[in-house]
């Protein structure tokens, strides 16, 4: 009775555990934290690849302004990067960027994050 509960809970441990390395999580994003220029494209690194067409992003600016955003696409040599270029080089100030991706697998992950350009 004891083995078969330990082996049932360790099918379930490792059931968690490969549901949770299956979803394509952001690992780093360029600008990160601080950007001394404004960023002419966002670039997005996730855990594992993602499909550029059903992914995205929404930049919010000073003033809950949206810039515009290009088609992503993924980095040449990488398709864990996610590239989105800004239509507007955002001025000065906080911006947030929602994001949105499906990676290879099917999953969808989402999140976001800050980054502040500096004059």
């Amino acid at each position: 009775m004891l083995r078969k509960a330990f082996v049932l809970s360790l099918l379930t441990w490792l059931g968690v555990a490969n549901a949770a390395q299956a979803h394509a999580h952001l690992l780093s994003s360029v600008p990160a934290d601080v950007a001394s220029a404004p960023p002419s494209a966002l670039r997005l690194n996730f855990s594992e690849g993602v499909e550029p067409k059903l992914s995205g992003v929404t930049v919010t600016g000073p003033a809950n302004t949206t810039l515009p955003t290009g088609t992503p696409s993924l980095a040449k040599d990488d398709d864990k990067v996610l590239i989105v270029p800004i239509a507007q080089a955002p001025g000065a100030g906080t911006y947030t960027v929602n994001w949105h991706a499906l990676s290879k697998d099917g999953h969808v992950t989402h999140g976001s994050y800050m980054f502040k350009v500096t004059p």
